[in-house]
């Protein structure tokens, strides 16, 4: 059985941003070279999210716009974790959409259903943000 790791790094300009990373997690999937297997791919920030869902605009304006209403970033002190940082609400948004995605791989490519892309989700940008991918097959 064959690993594969490799760390991508983003950098997010807004607190908020959804950010379609599938191109990239094809990439590394390629370089892999790994045809049968399960691919893993995780948010390394706790105020950070991958998701699998439709890319269509309309529907992340509608996430965030729910995620807001779930946990409004104002005002900061409504939190008791904000003290040092005004991220409690992030923390909150990032449990609600999940940690992240594992695909199975089939002949060298991700099983998707129709419309799903990879996602990072960032709820508290502004700084260089990372996801882990790990491939484990043959």
């Amino acid at each position: 059985m064959k690993s594969y790791r490799k760390e991508l790094w983003f950098e997010v300009p807004k607190r908020r941003m959804m950010i379609n990373i599938t191109p990239k997690i094809e990439e590394c999937l390629r370089e892999s070279g790994i045809k049968e297997g399960l691919l893993l791919c995780n948010a390394m920030h706790i105020t950070a999210s991958v998701f699998i869902n439709d890319d269509e605009s309309g529907l992340h304006a509608d996430f965030d716009r729910w995620l807001e209403k779930l946990a409004p970033e104002k005002p900061y002190e409504q939190y008791a974790h904000n003290g040092f940082e005004d991220n409690a609400d992030a923390h909150l948004k990032r449990t609600v959409m999940g940690r992240e995605v594992v695909v199975a791989i089939t002949n060298g490519a991700m099983d998707f259903g129709p419309w799903e892309q990879i996602f990072y989700g960032e709820f508290d940008g502004g700084r260089k943000k990372r996801v882990l991918v790990k491939i484990i097959g043959e």
